[in-house]
């Protein structure tokens, strides 16, 4: 089920929007152990609520709504929006809401669990923790997870770096150049809102493997590749193709993901 709602800021974090068919066909999912990780360490009971922030088209959401929980997903992109409630149709405790974060009316204590994945950088973190303490109930928890995407040290992957520094008009590699202190912003941000207690976090590796045609359609989604003047995107998309026909046609991409939780803490009510 949809519904329709308000929607702020629509410039950048939108641009996911432009390409929401190949989102859903390549952009990954989630490992089956931070799905479980999830359950056991939030303490979300059987059959309880869920508040998605940012579920692009059901990548997260669908783990959870096969195992029955109720939820209401928030999405401001319109294709992403009727995506996810297509793909979550069979789902009848599932509602999508094409509506910001920021914009949706606040439900105070009514979710056991607010969830968001690959999303919640894009909400300013004075807004956000602030949202989600509010939507919990007491004892309720917080789960944030997003993939890195560590650049192995393989002939491909330096041969890559050198065709982005040659062609590329910006540093377009989607890997963080330091993934531990990134864990320890997003610990620091979560801890100093003042909103919730210790933050566990669990990491997951996994390597996803992409043919050429996949693989370019992955670098499509993400928002740098979509900031890019159409013809540059386009040199630069067919210089990968090229180098990725060199060595062999297919493409092994490592992920750490990495999930964070965190219950809502006494000062958040």
């Amino acid at each position: 089920m949809m519904v329709d709602g308000m929607a702020l800021d629509r410039s950048g974090k939108s641009s996911f929007d432009e390409v929401a068919s190949l989102y859903d066909e390549v952009r990954p999912g989630y490992p089956e152990r931070l799905i479980e990780d999830t359950i056991t360490l939030s303490g979300i009971p059987d059959g309880g609520q869920i508040l998605e922030v940012g579920c692009g088209p059901g990548k997260a959401t669908i783990p959870f709504a096969r195992r029955g929980y109720q939820m209401l997903c928030l999405e401001l992109g319109g294709q992403l929006a009727r995506l996810a409630a297509q793909n979550l149709a069979a789902y009848s405790r599932v509602t999508v809401a094409n509506v910001a974060f920021e914009a949706w009316p606040l439900q105070p204590a009514a979710f056991n669990l607010v969830l968001s994945a690959e999303a919640w950088h894009w909400i300013a973190p004075d807004v956000g923790y602030r949202r989600a303490a509010t939507a919990l109930r007491p004892g309720g928890a917080l789960a944030l997870c997003w993939h890195q995407q560590p650049l192995p040290d393989t002939p491909f992957y330096r041969a890559l770096v050198d065709l982005y520094a040659e062609k590329a008009p910006e540093p377009l590699l989607v890997a963080h150049p330091d993934p531990d202190g990134l864990i320890t912003e997003t610990v620091t941000a979560i801890d100093t809102s003042g909103f919730f207690g210790e933050v566990d976090v669990r990491t997951y590796w996994w390597t996803a493997t992409y043919s050429s045609g996949q693989y370019l359609k992955l670098l499509n989604t993400y928002s740098m590749y979509r900031a890019l003047e159409a013809d540059v995107r386009e040199r630069l998309l067919v210089a990968v193709a090229k180098l990725v026909a060199e060595f062999g046609g297919v493409v092994e991409r490592p992920y750490r993901t990495v999930l964070y939780v965190a219950r809502r803490g006494s000062a958040a009510g």
